[in-house]
């Protein structure tokens, strides 16, 4: 075992430094000593971990998988230590997070936030980007992913919460326009939709009794790539739009948006946490998943 494990903390010092003479210094080691060390374990392993050049060592792919798996296992090491020195059954160490931005900052950051307060052992990491990440490959423990998930036997995945798309406008909008009495009168109505860059607008989706699914493609002039954009242009009159419901509920409290065709089932879409299989669920990701399966049903009504 000794074998397996020499020379991972001088690798993960000189993937972290940038270089094997800042490596060196951190350590208190001759540069010779670090590439000599990384070397070995490149040796031992069958790859290559690090290009390098005259002034940097950068890793190589195989060596970025690798950091994460050590960066992982040096994390529960030092959490079990903690543990072991405190003398207490306080969850510890380091979480690192991957949650979409905008609903990671309304809804899952106060709660995960809460969640540190009661642990302060613990330290919390959380990157709010709307790319689906490899959370072995970019190092995050967890993730919070909305919508439906592709197929990974890596991965674990617990359902947190079901989100609610809903209809809503201004009252000036339709104190203009009125107000749409079925999912028909949608057409005559202007819309501010949900569309990527050079692709089609979204369509709005909405369960029938029968167990199908409604599409509605909205008329629309206005497009955007941004929810919290489509809320606003909303409030200010420009057209109806389609939105989960957590996003609307201040617009809602104030009066500046009203729900529209309220009595028409929403929408649902799952909203999951998922994290590696291989690393098993560690008390850290325990407390954070429950968590949220406490608070976020109660954030999102």
């Amino acid at each position: 075992m000794n074998d397996r494990i020499a020379g991972i903390d001088v690798f993960v010092e000189a993937a972290e430094a940038g270089s094997f003479s800042a490596a060196a210094e951190r350590l208190v080691l001759t540069r010779s000593a670090v590439a000599k060390t990384v070397a070995r374990l490149e040796k031992r392993l069958g790859t290559r971990l690090f290009h390098r050049t005259t002034r940097k060592q950068l890793l190589t792919e195989q060596g970025q998988l690798f950091y994460a798996s050590c960066r992982r296992a040096i994390e529960e090491i030092k959490a079990g230590q903690a543990q072991l020195e405190s003398g207490r059954k306080e969850v510890s160490g380091r979480l690192r997070v991957s949650v979409p931005v905008l609903f990671g900052r309304i809804c899952v950051a106060p709660v995960l936030l809460e969640m540190a307060r009661a642990h302060p052992g613990l330290q919390l990491d959380i990157s709010f980007s709307d790319r689906v990440v490899d959370l072995a490959a970019d190092g995050f423990d967890l993730a919070i992913r909305n919508g439906p998930l592709g197929d990974s036997g890596d991965l674990i995945a617990r359902r947190l919460v079901r989100q609610r798309m809903t209809l809503c406008a201004s009252p000036d909008y339709l104190a203009r326009h009125g107000a749409p009495s079925s999912l028909d009168d949608l057409e005559r109505h202007e819309a501010v939709v949900y569309a990527r860059p050079s692709k089609r607008v979204r369509s709005w989706l909405f369960p029938q009794s029968s167990g199908e699914v409604r599409e509605v493609e909205p008329r629309s002039r206005l497009r955007f790539d941004d929810l919290e954009a489509i809320v606003n242009a909303a409030m200010a009159g420009h057209g109806i739009a389609w939105l989960p419901c957590w996003l609307i509920h201040e617009g809602v409290r104030s009066g500046r948006l009203v729900r529209v065709l309220d009595q028409q089932p929403g929408m649902l879409f799952d909203c999951h946490a998922v994290w590696l299989r291989e690393v098993g669920t560690s008390p850290r990701i325990r407390v954070a998943v429950d968590a949220l399966l406490d608070s976020l049903p109660e954030v999102m009504q």
